[in-house]
């Protein structure tokens, strides 16, 4: 896209890269309005979470369960400067899924609060992810929750495509959760990591988190 296309297609007051996600959404649950979670003070503000927001969709494929997506890892406003960039900042956004958890009563807040922990280290640190990288939760991702899911590892969503935007590439990068003892697995033997996504798959293709599992 040329610069005079850009400014003939977007105004400044466009989310043009938001609008790249949600077009995406859109095409894989139409007619759904999926939840939507923003800081009640933005970080541009002061505000401590980097994530501009939060979208949570109702998927029924495979089983029921949560499709959690972030806005704010890729570069979503208006910016002439980022025209044509190779990658979208970090060049991902994240995405969950997770299967419905009784105590939660409907309400997977601490989810929420997982992913902007997460944008908080690669926004303090500058580190970023990829497929296959993992890191441990130090404790049961769903804090106070008696459950083995203690660390995830990243992956390829399996329903969202790779997609070029105006300011450059995103990639959705879904975290899994993963048992202590396929964490410790993974600490042993780095190159474990696609085999263990593999296997998770051959019965949970979707790779939902479910916090009953062993």
């Amino acid at each position: 896209m040329t610069l005079d296309e850009y400014k003939k297609q977007f105004s400044d007051d466009d989310a043009v890269g938001w609008l790249s996600i949600d077009k995406e959404l859109d095409a894989l649950y139409p007619d759904q309005e999926p939840k939507h979670y923003v800081p009640p003070i933005s970080y541009m503000l002061g505000g401590p979470d980097p994530l501009d927001g939060i979208s949570v969709y109702e998927s029924s494929k495979q089983t029921d369960h949560l499709h959690f997506v972030t806005y704010g890892f890729s570069e979503l406003y208006y910016d002439e400067a980022k025209l044509e960039s190779e990658f979208s900042k970090w060049g991902f956004e994240l995405t969950f899924r997770l299967k419905p958890f009784e105590a939660d009563n409907g309400n997977p807040s601490w989810a929420i609060a997982l992913l902007q922990n997460i944008a908080r280290y690669v926004f303090d640190s500058g580190n970023w992810f990829e497929e296959f990288h993992y890191m441990p939760a130090n404790g049961p991702i769903r804090l106070e929750t008696e459950t083995d899911i203690t660390a995830l590892i990243f992956v390829t969503d399996p329903e969202l495509e790779k997609i070029q935007t105006p300011h450059g590439e995103v990639t959705f990068l879904q975290i899994v959760g993963i048992t202590s003892a396929e964490y410790d697995q993974l600490i042993e033997n780095p190159e474990y990591a696609e085999e263990l996504v593999n296997k998770l798959k051959e019965n949970n293709p979707l790779l939902i988190t479910d916090l009953t599992r062993k």
